[in-house]
């Protein structure tokens, strides 16, 4: 039996009227395809605006879009994990195994994002625990992040959730701060 096999339980919560679920998705579906497109679309054009006063160009957008597969978040040493609001898709993140790293076994938080209209409602901290239940299903005893700035959103996000600036843990062109959590055991 996989380790990854424990991960398709349904995480739900009820807010308001809608309620909200989180299960496992493959990285290439429809759902999780157009979801990696609208948030590469928003942080690229947050970041060019932010710094040439423009928006991502078309052909820059597909390039990086297609550059970015998203087959670390396949299982046996990953997962992507689909919120859904009254059953319409919100929002992903995503976790992948890195292994050792500066001896301690450690998997990284990726593709984090929730559509605009659905921020504010409960999703995140819910694809968050998702997140953290795989990396522990996973062996992990930490995870990681790596994010921009002006994501400040985002950077409040994990702060609320238990993660702690770090030390630089990855390189990569638009990583500007780092955040780790250390995870505890698996109950049970």
């Amino acid at each position: 039996m996989s380790r990854m096999s424990d991960m398709s339980n349904v995480e739900t919560s009820n807010a308001g009227s809608a309620s909200w679920t989180v299960v496992p998705e493959a990285v290439d579906s429809p759902v999780a395809s157009a979801l990696w497109r609208a948030y590469y679309t928003e942080v690229s054009d947050r970041y060019y605006l932010l710094h040439e006063r423009r928006r991502t160009a078309p052909e820059e957008l597909e390039r990086e879009i297609a550059a970015e597969t998203g087959d670390d978040l396949r299982p046996p040493t990953g997962a992507l994990f689909v919120a859904r609001y009254g059953g319409e898709p919100a929002g992903t993140a995503g976790v992948r195994l890195m292994g050792d790293l500066r001896g301690v076994c450690t998997a990284e938080l990726k593709r984090v994002f929730l559509r605009e209209d659905m921020r504010g409602k409960g999703g995140a901290a819910l694809l968050l625990a998702a997140a953290e239940d795989a990396a522990r299903a996973l062996g992990a005893a930490r995870i990681i992040l790596d994010t921009r700035l002006d994501l400040v959103e985002a950077r409040a996000l994990y702060a609320r959730h238990g993660y702690e600036e770090s030390e630089p843990l990855t390189e990569r062109m638009y990583a500007e701060c780092w955040y780790a959590k250390k995870l505890a055991p698996r109950a049970g």
